[in-house]
């Protein structure tokens, strides 16, 4: 059994979704974790729902596209939480459009949520990790950023920057112990893929050799498993939880 008690987490994104699952099992998992998100009320549910876990957790509102606001949350981590020691960055939104139809505005909020907030917690995360000599860094990236997609080229190639971004962090770092990695989920059941027509899911699945949508589990026990010490050993490396879709 995977025990991560003594560990601090902050995960992005996570009042809901995939990073509300992610936070969840890490804290079942026995670490403390940070919740943040733009929502403060999710951000505080699942903060108090890892409370009950009996788990130490802090819910923060931050905009992790700002710089302002991501320095405002590690203040606020250092001075209520300590140093923190698994960072996943989650947060992600979508704005689909044809490229040609794209406003410029949508290119670059998905960008900057996507993957500006990468570079912004992962270098306020990295120095305490170096001090540490300890530090597990995963990015949430997708199958999209691998194989793109129609209507998604601004969050296709976050996706994909995410990737690159991961492998450097890897390469960099790897002398002071700190691992970095990227999980590229497929399809994964939530709330926009359940409101698609039975048609369309069915497409869906139909593409996937496992037959079925993933679900937030799936993407929090490939977290899970990379946070731990069975992941010691890999770095830089891109871990799709996609049911077969890209291989």
């Amino acid at each position: 059994m995977i025990n991560l008690a003594g560990k601090r987490a902050l995960v992005t994104g996570s009042g809901r979704g995939i990073g509300r699952e992610i936070a969840l099992k890490l804290a079942a998992a026995g670490a403390d974790v940070v919740i943040t998100d733009v929502d403060l009320e999710s951000a505080k549910q699942t903060s108090k729902d890892i409370q009950a876990l009996g788990r130490k957790s802090i819910a923060v509102q931050a905009d992790v596209s700002s710089q302002e606001s991501v320095q405002k949350l590690f203040e606020t981590c250092a001075a209520d939480f300590g140093t923190i020691e698994i960072l996943v960055n989650n947060a992600g939104i979508t704005r689909d459009n044809l490229l040609i139809r794209m406003p410029e505005a949508d290119w670059d909020l998905v960008l900057n949520v996507n993957l500006k907030s990468v570079f912004l917690c992962t270098k306020e995360a990295i120095r305490p990790m170096m001090k540490a000599r300890y530090g597990r860094i995963i990015n949430i990236a997708s199958v999209i950023g691998l194989m793109g997609n129609a209507s998604q080229v601004n969050y296709a190639a976050a996706k994909a920057g995410i990737i690159g971004v991961t492998m450097s962090v890897a390469k960099e770092y790897a002398v002071k112990n700190i691992t970095a990695n990227a999980i590229a989920p497929g399809f994964i059941q939530s709330a926009m893929t359940d409101k698609l027509s039975p048609e369309v899911r069915q497409k869906y699945v139909d593409y996937i050799p496992l037959a079925r949508l993933g679900t937030a589990e799936d993407v929090a026990n490939a977290v899970l498993f990379l946070a731990s010490p069975l992941a010691d050993y890999i770095t830089g490396q891109v871990l799709t939880v996609d049911g077969g879709m890209v291989m």
